[in-house]
């Protein structure tokens, strides 16, 4: 291989471990909105929980939890550990508030997932 070909080879190996990085380690954000369970955000349309009874028994039952955010966006509570695990446990508390999260979001085919790093309830958010 000529050293004009190596130099390029070597350079868009360089160029691809940067994108592959960095589409794996997310964008920060933080977020404002609502935790409710993802069958009413969908088929419900809602805009705010129902009461945080209504979203901790549907929790309960296995629905996952979601952050609808003031803008409409659906966020995925995900983990960034393998094996994934379930984020319902640490959004329970916080189910039927609004409420603002720090992480760091993940988009893909018009989904956005957030690891989720800090989470509060917002004053007056029930």
């Amino acid at each position: 291989m000529k050293p004009c070909g190596r130099l390029a080879g070597a350079s868009a190996a360089l160029v691809l471990s940067v994108f592959a990085f960095a589409a794996g380690t997310g964008k920060p954000v933080t977020v404002k909105g609502y935790v409710l369970d993802s069958a009413c955000a969908f088929t419900k349309s809602l805009e705010k929980p129902i009461s945080p009874e209504c979203a901790r028994a549907c929790a309960k039952a296995g629905s996952p939890l979601v952050i609808l955010a003031e803008d409409g966006t659906v966020y995925w509570p995900i983990a960034d550990t393998t094996p994934s695990s379930g984020q319902n446990e640490k959004l329970l508390p916080f189910a039927g508030q609004k409420v603002m999260a720090t992480g760091r979001v993940f988009q893909r085919g018009g989904s956005s997932a957030l690891v989720v790093e800090k989470i509060e309830p917002l004053a007056g958010g029930k």
